[in-house]
This record gives C-alpha cells, structure tokens and sequence, in this order.
C-alpha cells in the first residue's frame, strides 16, 4: 500500500481517481487545488503526487517544484489537457514521473502508471541503501538449524556464477528472502533486484510488466513503457510463482531466457536481457508438465541449479530466533517499539505446527502485538490453529469455548480502537482489505 495525495479542481475527476486508487488499496488524500494540497504535503510524507497542471490558488508545476525540493523521494505524475503536453513535458523536466492526459482513457490506464511510479520509487531506494551486510543476509534466511545449513551452503556457491536458480517450497516459506540473499551475495550486488509475482496479474498485465509495451499497443497503452527486465539490467529478476504462467507466455519466457533478447509489447525493436534468473514455485512442475500446463524445456532452462526450500516445521530451531527477529520489525510497524515475547508466548510458538510457513508467523506476532496491551506478549494474545498432537478434548471441561470468531472479533475491535476509528488504518494493521474489515463488521455487528 501506498500513501498517494491526489490534487485535482474537478471534483469529478479528483472523487473518481480517489476511489480507484483506494479501491487498489492505497491510502488516498485528495486536495481540491494547489493550495491544499501544498498545505498535506506539509504535514504529511506521500509515496506518490497525482496532480493536474492548471489548478486555482497554486498551479501545478509550483507544486511539483515544491514536491521535487522537499520530499524528493516522492515520484509525481502529472494530469494535462489535450493540446498542453509541452506544460506535462516541462514537468518531467522538473523530475516529474510522466503524465496522464485528459481525459482519462480507463482505470487501467492510471492503476498501471501509478504501479510503474511505485516500482521506480522502490528501485530507487534500493539502489540508494547501503549494500547489506553477507551476515545480514545469513541472518534472514537462518538461525543454525541444520535443515538450513545446506541450503545456505548451496546458495552461496551458486551465488558465485550467473546460473539460473529455480526455489522450490510451501507457500511461505520464505522463497523471496532466499531470493534476495542470492543476490546481495553475487557479482550483481550493486545492480537491481527487481521481483514479479506471476500469479498477483492478468495474462495481458504479466506479459507487459515482463517486456514493457510501445504506445497503442492495447486499449489504455497512451505511451511507451519500460518492462521490469529493463528495469533489472545489469541485477537479478526474480520471478515468483513462475508455475501460474499460462503456456502461451511461457514460450515467450522460454525464447528470453535461452536468447537474452526480447520486444516490448506492440513492438519490433530488440532488446537485451542482461539479467541473473531466479525463479520460484510452490507447484510439483514435474506434476505440472505431465498434466500439459508447463513447459518441459522452459523447465529444464529454469532448474539449472534447484533449492529445496525447507518448510518451518522441518526446522524447529529456527522458530523462536526467527520469532524474535519477526517481532522487532512488528513492534517497529504498529508502533509498540521493546514488545518481547514471555515463557508461555514462546511455548505456544515453538509447539505450533506452522502450516503456512514464516508467513504464518509473522501474521500470527502482528496480531499478538495488536492484542498485548502492555509490552509483553503472552499466550493468550497468539491467535493459532490446533498445536501439534492438540485434540479437540484438551479443552477443560465446562470452561467456556473461545472461538475463532472471538479472537478475530476481539482483534478487530482492538485494532478501531487503536487507531481511533479509521477503518482503513485499522485494516492495514489487521493485513487484510478493507473491504474485507467492513464485511466482518457488519458478521460481528462492530461500529
């Protein structure tokens, strides 16, 4: 999610970008002129500007010089009216982004140029940290149990050449941490590292976030795009959920990775992929390729070097230094800095069973940190599935049953309070969808 201020002296345009945006899940401030929004962009740090050129009070070029100065951080996209792109180009000289023109063709076309804001933004602050330290990344991906020991080990050889990597393992398992480890030990270190999730788009989106796409080549395509592999130049692209691909892509995925050349979507023009492949599946693609849905040769091409990501129940040790590490990026997020984890806390984790993996955890400590009114977690805040060997009779009897629902009821409830009633802040610390929340407060009949 993305904190986004829209400023707009139509009221019409200014309503429906808010509620596209927000309906993408973005947190959305909208300001009726240049004045307005100058005055947010005093009290408030946005991810993205969206602004029109001609507004009353402070035009828009004022604000983007104002945006550009003060927050540079801040990728800006600027709306103009037919016959005034020269003001939109203009803009771009001052650093904006690139510009919509009106009017706007669909949603498609502003929910796909605000992603490619968003991704230039977050590639940028990558490229500007400092290198992460080799320990650093032993740390995320290990805390000395041996099932990690070869992983780790095999990691870090293959890290030394360019060979494509293939992760297998359970949906959380941490396939992207292992991902990023390669890349921070590797030659390609200083380049990109740029990620896609093949199963989070549409065939039509997925193919144009791979290779880009030229102006007109589908309905919303106003200008000519870069795609992520141009993006990733010179780094490692990390494909996630590779076996969610349709067959037809994958041929195309097949010819970039054997040829290291592609085209853009609607476009004749080769281009180079100078790029470290590593990809990442929870299928059984040898299943997948049996049952016609994956390519056997695009297999072969991806599998050079196969990881075996090991699920968390297989490496018990890791559990509560993981948790531990876990709960300080929590604690950081909702606001509840020196939130520790008590005897009984700990037990509870160390005999789960975690089916869904690390992410299984971390969701589980974000509750517990929504949960614990003081500083310290204990039993009673996790919210987890049946402990490993637990019967449905542990249960004493005659006390009475807590459900589900009530914890679910309960967390909810805590998270309004704490953030004094803004569903949308509540949602976002509950990591769920807003939509989502105002289903469940209308089942548990919360205000």
């Amino acid at each position: 999610m993305a904190r986004i201020l829209v400023a707009d002296d139509e009221e019409g345009l200014r309503s429906f970008l808010a509620e596209v945006l927000t309906d993408e899940g973005h947190d959305v401030a909208a300001a009726a002129d240049g004045l307005q929004a100058a005055a947010l962009l005093d009290v408030g740090d946005y991810h993205l500007l969206l602004t029109d050129l001609k507004m009353p009070g402070l035009d828009g070029m004022s604000l983007v010089r104002k945006a550009r100065a003060e927050q540079p951080e801040m990728e800006v996209v600027v709306m103009t009216a037919h016959g005034t792109v020269a003001g939109a180009v203009e803009a771009m000289k001052l650093g904006a982004f690139d510009y919509l023109q009106k009017p706007l063709s669909s949603p498609a076309e502003l929910r796909l140029l605000v992603e490619r804001a968003l991704e230039r933004r977050r590639l940028l602050k990558t490229a500007a940290r400092v290198e992460i330290a080799q320990g650093e990344a032993d740390d995320a991906l290990s805390f000395g149990d041996p099932a990690m020991e070869p992983v780790v080990d095999a990691l870090r050889k293959v890290a030394r050449t360019d060979a494509t990597v293939l992760l297998v393992g359970e949906s959380g398992v941490g396939k992207e941490v292992a991902a990023r480890a390669l890349h921070q030990w590797s030659r390609r270190a200083d380049g990109p590292f740029v990620a896609i999730n093949a199963a989070a788009l549409t065939d039509t989106l997925l193919e144009s976030e791979l290779f880009g796409h030229e102006k007109g080549a589908f309905t919303g395509a106003t200008a000519r795009r870069q795609g992520r592999l141009e993006l990733a130049e010179g780094g490692t692209f990390f494909l996630d959920e590779v076996g969610e691909m349709k067959v037809e892509l994958q041929a195309k995925l097949l010819r970039v990775i054997q040829e290291r050349r592609f085209e853009r979507v609607g476009g004749s023009r080769t281009l180079t992929a100078d790029v470290r492949w590593v990809a990442a599946t929870n299928r059984d693609l040898q299943a997948e390729i049996a049952a016609g849905r994956f390519r056997e040769d695009l297999y072969h091409r991806l599998a050079v070097f196969p990881v075996r990501m090991p699920p968390l129940r297989e490496r018990p040790r890791d559990v509560l230094p993981l948790a531990e590490r876990l709960l300080a990026e929590v604690a950081r997020e909702v606001g509840r800095p020196g939130l520790r984890l008590d005897a009984e806390a700990k037990a509870a984790l160390a005999g789960h069973g975690w089916p869904g993996n690390v992410r299984e955890l971390r969701n589980a400590l974000e509750r517990a940190a929504i949960l614990a009114d003081e500083s310290v977690i204990s039993g009673e805040h996790l919210i987890l599935g049946m402990p490993v060997g637990a019967t449905a009779n542990a249960h004493p009897a005659g006390a009475p049953l807590v459900t589900m629902a009530d914890h679910e009821r309960e967390a909810i409830r805590q998270a309004l309070a704490a953030c004094s009633g803004n569903r949308r802040a509540a949602a976002e610390r509950l990591d769920i969808g807003e939509r989502t929340l105002y289903d469940k407060l209308k089942v548990y009949g919360l205000s």
